[in-house]
């Protein structure tokens, strides 16, 4: 289907989306914001004190709720990784964008994003601000097309491939187009514990580049398996198995260097000039993590699964001055609302269409915030909507249907009560889809939109 009869379709049209027509801010805003967008990997809804934990201490992230917006209705742009990354940077859901799945390839990094991809790292270059990417990147293999360093951001640091990622102690991480060897790892001495250097960077990150604007992307590994880290800290005594006392203070060692970079952004006296968002890459994995601390809350599901435990994430935005505190949004919305969220801050042209609508009203706590008609999600032979107060989730033998206003945790399949709403539903299903390259296309060279059009013919 053609994209823009798509978007008649669904009720948008083509002004629906954001096409670099920046929202008003008013005075407040006299300069562009610096923007930092933190991701943890596979941290469910659950797992925040400030989204009813009781066992892990949150206490940072906690006080960004306490002092900034938290959203109950934000997600993340798949129940996978890469995907859920590809959304985030490209704004375009999963019916839209390159990388659908997870994908081995032969090589240290993953399928790469096409050279041409419109991402929020070239948007704010454009714009003048300076852009840094520090943690996982999972959408290319060091050299690619997809590599950080061609999708928008001059600085990056950490794991260019996911599954390198899997190790808090690998023996190398990259630094732009350098392999920066960790010789205590590599040397079995498991001296350099990933997560430490990552903050180490962003916070050299914030000294270097207070004097201009900034973006900085800090995609965290934790608490993505393995547990490992180098203390239990305050859980060293509990009387817990020691898996579970590593998710814990993994997570808290997280929040404690949410801590730090906050800390450092008010001592540069950047704060009240600085959005800092955090979030996570989808829903709550399985095993331990889910078990443990029953990390996908009231939800059903889990990380690989469309349900509200595999797709809902947890989202907490601050920015003193212009957030109002201790708010809650249930603004429904998802990753791939970030970009356009960010080039409207940054005053910033979105030259390609995307699924996005800017969240700035929200944000700013003003009365004029758009919505979407629906969200829509698709994996391997699954997909999902949520349209209002309905979510639909099909797969190949059955749609189901659950009253998210009456029943967050998804028990009660009333599909026989509306099939009206099926109907419209299973339209949607049909019409946010359009076919990609991903599914058949095996790696012979640089990729390109054009490559991707062939593949839908």
């Amino acid at each position: 289907m053609q994209r823009r009869r798509f978007l008649k379709l669904a009720g948008l049209g083509v002004l629906g989306l954001s096409l670099g027509q920046g929202v008003s801010l008013g005075d407040p805003l006299k300069s562009k914001p610096n923007m930092v967008y933190i991701l943890a990997d596979d941290l469910g809804y659950g797992h925040l004190g400030c989204y009813g934990q009781k066992e892990i201490q949150t206490p940072n992230i906690d006080r960004m709720a306490e002092e900034g917006m938290r959203f109950t209705d934000h997600y993340a742009g798949s129940a996978l990784c890469a995907p859920s990354r590809c959304v985030l940077m490209t704004g375009l859901h999963t019916g839209h964008c390159f990388i659908r799945n997870n994908k081995r390839l032969p090589v240290e990094g993953n399928v790469p994003i096409p050279a041409d991809s419109q991402t929020i790292g070239k948007v704010l270059q454009r714009s003048g601000y300076i852009t840094g990417a520090i943690g996982k990147w999972g959408l290319g293999y060091p050299g690619s097309e997809g590599d950080p360093v061609k999708q928008g951001f001059d600085h990056f640091f950490g794991y260019n491939c996911q599954r390198q990622a899997h190790s808090y102690y690998p023996d190398h991480l990259w630094r732009n187009d350098k392999k920066v060897m960790l010789q205590g790892n590599a040397d079995g001495g498991k001296q350099d514990y990933s997560h430490d250097l990552l903050t180490a960077e962003a916070l050299e990150f914030f000294r270097e580049n207070h004097n201009r604007p900034f973006f900085l992307y800090v995609p965290y590994t934790i608490p993505h398996a393995a547990f490992q880290v180098p203390d239990l800290g305050m859980y060293a005594d509990k009387s817990w198995g020691q898996v579970k006392k590593a998710i814990a203070a993994m997570i808290t060692r997280m929040d404690r260097d949410i801590g730090k970079i906050l800390g450092l952004l008010k001592k540069l006296q950047m704060d009240r000039q600085t959005l800092v968002i955090f979030t996570s890459d989808n829903g709550c994995a399985g095993g331990e993590l889910l078990k443990s601390f029953n990390g996908s809350g009231i939800l059903r599901g889990q990380k690989g699964t469309l349900y509200e435990g595999g797709l809902r994430s947890p989202m907490i935005a601050r920015w003193p001055g212009m957030i109002a505190p201790g708010t809650v949004s249930d603004h429904v919305c998802g990753f791939q609302d970030m970009l356009v969220t960010f080039s409207d801050l940054g005053r910033a042209a979105v030259e390609k269409e995307t699924d996005g609508i800017s969240m700035v009203p929200t944000l700013l706590g003003k009365n004029d915030q758009k919505t979407h008609p629906y969200l829509y999600w698709e994996l391997k032979d699954k997909r999902a909507v949520r349209m209002g107060r309905w979510k639909a989730v099909k797969t190949k033998e059955t749609i189901e249907l659950f009253d998210l206003y009456a029943d967050i945790s998804e028990k009660n399949d009333v599909s026989r009560q509306h099939p009206d709403i099926i109907a419209k539903m299973s339209r949607i299903m049909e019409e946010a889809h359009e076919d990609s390259a991903f599914f058949t296309w095996e790696y012979e060279g640089p990729v390109t939109e054009e490559k991707t059009r062939k593949s839908r013919r």
